[in-house]
């Protein structure tokens, strides 16, 4: 359970590198010792079954939050404090997809980030994994 923390951070930044050039759009600031959360743009392939796809360059969260956890003596037996870098405030964009079937709506909907920070990871904003 210690390690789910790293695994969410982990599996974000393994989805952000998959994405067209999203290391490249980068401020000034070293990633690799920036702690904390902001908001950064990235690239993503928004896709729908039945339309083709369209390059996005939105802003999201991302960062690293303090998470840390000790032994106690009575069950669960873990003391826990974990964080991830999410989204406090947001706005919603659509786009219009190409070449959609007639009778698919090609409009996609997704949040762009306005402001992040570190909290309790809440499934109905952002994908959590719950159990490893």
């Amino acid at each position: 359970m210690s390690q789910w923390p790293g695994l969410v951070l982990c599996w974000f930044l393994l989805c952000l590198s998959q994405q067209p050039d999203s290391l490249h759009r980068v401020s000034a600031v070293n990633l690799r010792r920036f702690i904390g959360c902001a908001v950064r743009e990235f690239t993503f392939l928004a896709k729908k079954p039945g339309c083709g796809g369209l390059h996005i360059t939105t802003d999201a969260c991302w960062g690293r939050c303090e998470t840390w956890e000790k032994p106690i003596l009575d069950p669960p037996f873990i003391e826990s404090h974990q964080r991830v870098c999410t989204y406090n405030e947001t706005r919603l964009v659509s786009v219009k997809l190409p070449n959609c079937q007639p009778t698919i709506d090609p409009t996609y909907t997704y949040p762009v980030a306005l402001r992040c920070d570190c909290g309790v990871c809440l499934t109905s904003t952002t994908e959590c994994i719950t159990s490893v």
